[in-house]
C-alpha cells in the first residue's frame, strides 16, 4: 500500500559510527520504528555545590547529558516475503542485534592481538580506541554519544529459536568538549550540537513581565 502523497517523509533514528580520524562511516544502525518516547537527564556542572558563595552562578562545564530510549524490532513483516528477505529467514533478527551489541565489545581480532602481545612479555597494551558513536535524532541533534546500558528482551522466536521480535533499551551518555576536547571530531559535533540549541532558544518569541504579572522587578 502506497502511503499518502501529500504526507510528510517520515524520517528515522539510530546510530552512526565513524572514523574518530578520518570521519569515514563505518556502520550506520537505523531504527526500525522511531521510539514514541525518549527520555533525556542533564547533571548541572556547577561550582556552586561547593557551598562557595563567591561561586554561585558559575558553571564549570556543559552538563552531564544522559539518554534512554526503548526501540522494537519486529521481522514479521519482512517474513512474509522469504524470497525477498533470505537472511532475515535464515537469522531472524539476530544481524539487528549484533550491530547493535557489537558496539560496546572490543574487535575479536584485537583481543587475539592483545592476547599475542601479552604472550610475547609486551609491558603495556594500550585499550583499543573504538569507532565514534553518533546518536541522530533530526538533522538538529546529531550527538557523540557512548552506549552506557543495553538491555535486550526477546518476544518471539522462529522455529530455529532465531529471534524475530525484540524490545531494545539503550542508555547513551553524550560525550561533550569536557570528556573529548575541542580538536577531536566528537568535540567539534558537540560544539554544533550546543549552537543548534542556542539558535533554537534564540527562535522563541520575546515576552515582557506583564506575562508574569509584574510591571517590574522588586
Amino acid at each position: 500500500m502506497s502511503s499518502f502523497p501529500g504526507s510528510p517523509r517520515l524520517v528515522r533514528g539510530g546510530l552512526v559510527l565513524i572514523d574518530p580520524t578520518s570521519a569515514a562511516i563505518k556502520r550506520m544502525i537505523v531504527l526500525q520504528y522511531n521510539p514514541d518516547s525518549l527520555t533525556r537527564t542533564l547533571q548541572v556542572q556547577a561550582l556552586g555545590e561547593s557551598g562557595d558563595r563567591s561561586q554561585a552562578l558559575r558553571i564549570k562545564g556543559p552538563p552531564v547529558e544522559t539518554i534512554k530510549l526503548d526501540a522494537e524490532i519486529d521481522a514479521t513483516d519482512q517474513l512474509e516475503f522469504p524470497d525477498q528477505n533470505r537472511t532475515t529467514v535464515e537469522f531472524g533478527i539476530l544481524p539487528q542485534l549484533a550491530a547493535l551489541e557489537t558496539i560496546i565489545y572490543p574487535a575479536s581480532s584485537v583481543l587475539t592481538s592483545n592476547n599475542a602481545l601479552a604472550g610475547s612479555g609486551t609491558l603495556e597494551i594500550a585499550p583499543m580506541e573504538a569507532p565514534l558513536t553518533l546518536f541522530v535524532w533530526s538533522k538538529n541533534r546529531v550527538l557523540p554519544v557512548r552506549v552506557s546500558e543495553l538491555s535486550v528482551t526477546e518476544e518471539a522466536f522462529d522455529p530455529a529459536l532465531n529471534p524475530i521480535r525484540a524490545k531494545v533499551s539503550l542508555g547513551l551518555r553524550v560525550l561533550s568538549i569536557d570528556d573529548l576536547g575541542f580538536a577531536h571530531k566528537g568535540g567539534n559535533l558537540f560544539m554544533g550540537y550546543l549552537q543548534a540549541k542556542e539558535r533554537l532558544a534564540g527562535q522563541l518569541a520575546a515576552v515582557g513581565l506583564e506575562s508574569f504579572g509584574l510591571g517590574g522587578l522588586p
